[in-house]
Parts: C-alpha cells; structure tokens; sequence
C-alpha cells in the first residue's frame, strides 16, 4: 500500500513541475510581447469572455421560459445494494481516519 502511495506522490510531482514549467514558459512569452499587443489580447480574450456570458444567460432565459419546461425525477439505477463486509481490509483503510 505504502508503495502506490509513494508512486502517487512521485506522479503528483511529476505533474507540479510539468505544469511549473508551462506556466513559467507561458508567462515568460506573455511578457516578451509588446504592451500593445497584450491590451489587444487582453481585450480580445475579455470580449470572449462577455460573449460567452451573454449566451449562456440569454439560453438560460429561453430553455426556462418554455412551458414545456419540466423536471422529471426518476429513480437511480446501478447503486449496488449489497452490504458491505465488515472485517475486509478496505473497510479497515476507509473508516481508519474516521473519528469513533
């Protein structure tokens, strides 16, 4: 167990530093264009970004002024109903950080 653990932690790491890096390069080129060409992108990515919101408001707005807007509520299928054993091992793992 302390094993997959310890190979977690080393995989988490591995992702940390990939993703440091991205964004260390990322900035680094951010910052080598010029000032103007950063308010445009700036401005570009931001207007997007309103855009985006509009739409997704003014779908909201629609799909809920339908009158044929219902929700239904069915039952959940696939929950297994099979109580769990109480002396298995992954018991003992899960409720271990449980206060008793």
């Amino acid at each position: 167990m302390s094993t997959l653990l310890n190979a977690n932690k080393t995989d988490m790491k591995k992702l940390r530093d990939t993703l440091e890096n991205y964004v260390v390069k990322i900035d680094t080129h951010w910052k080598s264009l010029p000032v103007e060409q950063q308010k445009f992108l700036t401005k570009v990515l931001f207007g997007s970004y309103v855009l985006i919101t509009v739409i997704v408001i003014v779908n909201i707005c629609i799909s809920t002024g339908q009158r044929s807007n219902t929700m239904s509520i069915n039952h959940i299928d696939g929950i297994s109903k099979k109580p769990t054993e109480k002396g298995s091992k992954h018991n003992e793992i899960v409720n271990s950080s449980t206060k008793k």
